[in-house]
């Protein structure tokens, strides 16, 4: 063998494993953004559930304070969007707007559980 065949063939062999190794890089690399593609619109889904909590929360919360019955009552309002739940908690002074406070809820939560957590205490 001549000494100019010796030295081509290790170049040879590292120029196979180099574009060998280049492929799986570039796989490597479209497998990557496909992850993060899904992570981002996983992360955006959820963003979009809590807006929508957020939202179904302040419209019950306005609806409430307009009440002409239950405005004034210290009734916090949470939603949870993920499983279709406003939940209403806090002291009113009677069950007639205990009463009211959930028709009002129920009214303004369209698909929604309403969970009452409100606590009659008279004043």
């Amino acid at each position: 063998m001549s000494i100019r065949l010796i030295r081509i063939i290790p170049l040879a062999a590292l120029l196979l494993c180099s574009a060998a190794a280049c492929s799986n890089t570039a796989d490597g690399v479209k497998q990557d953004a496909s992850n993060a593609t899904e992570k981002t619109a996983e992360a955006g889904a959820e963003a979009g559930d809590a807006m929508s909590g957020a939202a179904k929360t302040a419209d019950v919360k306005a609806a409430l304070l307009a009440d002409t019955l239950v405005a004034g009552m210290e009734i916090n309002v949470d939603t949870k969007e993920e499983t279709k739940t406003v939940t209403l908690s806090g002291v009113v002074p009677s069950e007639g707007v205990r009463d009211r406070a959930i028709q009002v809820a129920q009214n303004n939560a369209t698909g929604y559980t309403v969970v009452d957590n409100l606590t009659i205490r008279s004043r």
